[in-house]
């Protein structure tokens, strides 16, 4: 584990274990590199070396003030690539950092790129615009940043007991120690990093970077992900891409990556060994 300060002073926790070839996580909002602990002992056992940072504002980097958009999210994640002089690398993105991970490769480029991972990305675009007619309303999103500013310890209680897990569901078991854990990564970071990190991954436009990213993508979404609707996203991504390959989980919620870790992980692994 380690820091790598970018070029505006902001230090980026990173943790780095293991050797071969690297696979890079990119945690979803408003959580921290610990969201991927069942991918990163998963494929660390597999003899992966792994890799994942705390966004800025996020976990254990700096609670910066500002910086909270997609570009300083690209630059802070090439940041972390360039310190560790990856080549080869697998990236995958869960949820916002589905979107950090295509505007990484497209503005960064391929050169350290191998393949990549979209899961339960938001890629595309999520609110709806005169272009984007299907997406949604961005009231929505405003009525997240109100309950974020109301009550950030309440909304991040309330959010992964019901809509982010699907344990709002008939007949789904909700587990308190993934919501605890989802909260304690939540109030790790800053509020403000979170509140203007809901403008950052509901109204940037991944359209243009899908469209550059020429590696092998696979593109995974639950179809009842109540967080970032699958007809809108995962689908729509995996065309945009020049390489994309499209898995959906019927059933599965937005956070399938926790609550379906086996099933998500030997779907990765089947992906990296391809």
């Amino acid at each position: 584990m380690g820091t790598v300060t970018t070029p505006d002073g902001i230090d980026i926790f990173f943790k780095d274990w293991g050797s071969g070839q690297p696979i890079v996580f990119s945690h979803g909002w408003p959580l921290s590199s610990d969201d991927w602990d069942a991918q990163m002992l998963f494929f660390l056992g597999h003899g992966y070396r792994v890799i994942a940072h705390d966004r800025r504002g996020h976990g254990r980097s700096t609670q910066s003030s500002d910086g909270h958009d997609m570009d300083h999210y690209a630059d802070d994640l090439a940041a972390v690539t360039a310190h560790l002089d990856l080549h080869d690398a697998v990236h995958v993105g869960h949820s916002t950092g589905g979107g950090e991970v295509a505007h990484y490769i497209a503005r960064h480029g391929e050169s350290r790129v191998a393949k990549a991972v979209l899961i339960s990305a938001v890629p595309p675009l999520m609110v709806r615009t005169d272009a984007n007619p299907g997406g949604l309303p961005k009231g929505a999103f405003d009525d997240m940043q109100a309950q974020l500013a109301a009550n950030r310890s309440e909304f991040y209680r309330a959010l992964p007991s019901g809509p982010f897990y699907g344990f709002n569901r008939p007949g789904v078991e909700p587990s308190e120690a993934i919501i605890a854990n989802w909260w304690r990564q939540g109030m790790m970071g800053g509020a403000k990093a979170h509140f203007d990190g809901i403008v950052a991954f509901s109204q940037t436009d991944f359209t243009e970077d899908l469209k550059k990213i020429t590696v092998p993508v696979l593109v995974m979404h639950g179809d009842d992900d109540q967080i970032v609707p699958y007809a809108d996203s995962g689908p729509l991504s995996a065309k945009l891409v020049q390489n994309g390959t499209l898995k959906t989980y019927p059933g599965f919620p937005h956070g399938m990556p926790t609550t379906q870790a086996e099933t998500i992980n030997a779907d990765l692994l089947a992906f990296l060994q391809s």
